[in-house]
């Protein structure tokens, strides 16, 4: 762990990552001259066994279904020393996890698993057990997890340097509270000590033959019939609340239809010769609408090239995840809305009589259309989907605009 080159592909992967700072507030950028100067002091500490790390600072973000997510951050110190730990433990474990276990694993990622559920399904497992571990990362008792960190790693530094990791404590305001059990999300060391403790869960799963998917705390069983797929709920839970001391959510834990069941953002359906498909999680359709109207609002004073710059930073993200669905008329449909709010925003721009007509005759447009079209009063909406101001500003110009739009960037991104 305290190798040169350990530490320092740890340092450089913490300042790549960046990050908001901890309760210290040091940034990521001050932390390798704060090292020059102090670290034969961490160094004599970790040694010693007696390096404490500090409490880490309480943020909350908004999750995607409502509510809040807790993260905690620790300061760019623990941060260092945490990623420098996570590279050593990930090879001594990652190796022997089972193989349908996606989530935070090097060379795997969040389409490897919803292709396996397709694979998972088309083989006849139509319906899924969805199960909710209740609070997961909040809820993770030390005692238990340690245990399990313990049968492979047997150096008690590392074991006691992870327990004070874990017992750190979190910092709320000006409040400090124990840590009695859980494990912070933000935190290098997360990953990998998650995956660590759901592996019993894959075990006794994979022991038992059944067709699953687990994407961190994200897990999906598909069995062949309903009446099976709701004893194996029951099954399940006896096991994570039993021999894992977690809690499912049995309000939200279900047996659903694979075609109704969503995961990772994505639903599935089906098509003929019993191939299935896949397809973008309505949720996720409202959250890119959400956030294209923020990104196309006509309040939102910017210049047009700057506000196509940002717009296709989020398209070309968006895009690259779900280029897996297999919905191309869904993306033609969102880019027609999409165009539509963009011709609002170039019309508000031309805002007198003058620009109007003037832009609406350099666009092609008559003289006695552009006339009266530029002396309309309806609102701006009503006139962005007007066939006039489609044809003054058709697709090709906003191509030659430089702006992404969502089908383009699906073709373009799945023949690549």
């Amino acid at each position: 762990m305290l190798s040169r080159e350990n530490l320092m592909a740890a340092l450089n992967r913490v300042e790549a990552n960046r990050g908001a700072p901890g309760a210290d507030g040091m940034t990521t950028e001050q932390l390798r001259p704060w090292l020059v100067e102090h670290w034969a002091r961490i160094r004599e500490e970790l040694d010693a066994g007696v390096f404490r790390p500090q409490p880490v600072r309480r943020v909350a973000i908004p999750k995607p279904g409502g509510g809040e997510r807790m993260l905690g951050v620790p300061r760019v110190l623990d941060r260092f020393l945490q990623q420098a730990m996570a590279q050593v433990l990930v090879p001594i474990f990652d190796p022997e996890f089972c193989p349908t276990s996606f989530g935070f694993r090097p060379g795997r990622s969040a389409h490897q698993a919803v292709r396996r559920a397709v694979r998972a399904i088309e083989d006849g497992h139509r319906w899924v057990v969805d199960l909710d571990l209740d609070r997961f990362f909040d809820r993770v008792q030390h005692d238990a997890l340690m245990a399990r960190v313990a049968r492979k790693v047997d150096d008690r530094r590392v074991l006691k340097l992870i327990r004070r990791f874990l017992e750190a404590g979190i910092r709320d305001g000006g409040i400090v509270s124990a840590s009695v059990e859980g494990t912070p999300q933000g935190s290098p060391l997360s990953p990998i000590l998650s995956n660590i403790m759901l592996d019993d869960l894959d075990r006794e799963l994979w022991d038992r033959g059944l067709r699953f998917v687990r994407y961190a705390d994200d897990v999906r069983i598909f069995v062949r019939s309903k009446r099976a797929a709701t004893r194996v709920l029951g099954s399940v839970t006896k096991v994570i609340e039993g021999r894992l001391h977690l809690l499912v959510n049995r309000e939200k834990s279900k047996v659903v239809p694979a075609s109704v069941m969503t995961m990772l953002g994505f639903g599935f359906y089906f098509v003929r010769g019993g191939k299935v498909r896949v397809r973008v999680d309505p949720k996720a359709v409202v959250r890119l609408k959400m956030r294209i109207r923020e990104l196309t609002s006509r309040r939102w004073s910017i210049a047009m090239d700057e506000r196509i710059a940002a717009i296709n930073r989020y398209v070309t993200g968006w895009m690259g995840y779900f280029r897996l669905a297999d919905t191309p008329k869904v993306f033609a449909e969102l880019d027609k809305w999409f165009r539509r709010r963009m011709r609002q925003i170039r019309w508000k721009e031309w805002k007198r009589w003058s620009a109007r007509y003037r832009n609406l005759k350099a666009l092609g447009i008559g003289d006695w259309q552009a006339r009266e079209w530029a002396s309309s009063s309806k609102g701006y909406w009503r006139i962005a989907g007007s066939a006039v101001l489609d044809r003054a500003l058709p697709n090709s110009y906003w191509g030659d605009q430089g702006l992404k739009l969502l089908k383009p960037t699906w073709l373009r991104l799945r023949s690549a």
